[in-house]
């Protein structure tokens, strides 16, 4: 299938499936950089947290300016700017229940994480549609 075809069937989908499905690749991202910079740098999961927020900031923007909010016709550094204060946000909650996962419930570092990642998709997607790709 060429990728035309591909970017053809996937503005077909529902919009909650987009976000999913960008939300997927994003976290992803997140959880495959998370891992590679614990396991090959003994980095701090918590400090690798942090670093993979960034790189998958870079996906899930342009997946959602592309794909999920593309019709809102929102683009440029404004929408950059309030999509990257929705993901700050998300990226506290993220990071604050994996510190309690990590420290209170003892739980693995990426068992953790996946959970915590679908936590904070609901209020990303509601966030993202209602205000940083609102054109």
């Amino acid at each position: 299938m060429s990728a035309q075809a591909l970017a053809s069937q996937l503005t077909r989908l529902p919009q909650p499936l987009q976000f999913a499905l960008v939300g997927g690749c994003a976290a992803a991202t997140h959880l495959a950089l998370v891992a590679l910079l614990v396991q090959l740098t003994q980095m701090a999961p918590l400090v690798a947290n942090v670093l993979a927020f960034l790189a998958a900031f870079v996906v899930s923007y342009n997946g959602h300016a592309l794909l999920t909010f593309a019709s809102a016709g929102a683009r440029g550094w404004p929408v950059v700017g309030r999509y990257f204060a929705v993901a700050c946000l998300s990226f506290v909650g993220n990071e604050l229940l994996y510190a309690l996962a990590l420290d209170w419930l003892h739980w693995h570092y990426l068992w953790s994480l996946a959970g915590v990642l679908l936590l904070v998709a609901v209020a990303t997607f509601v966030l993202s549609k209602f205000w940083a790709f609102k054109a």
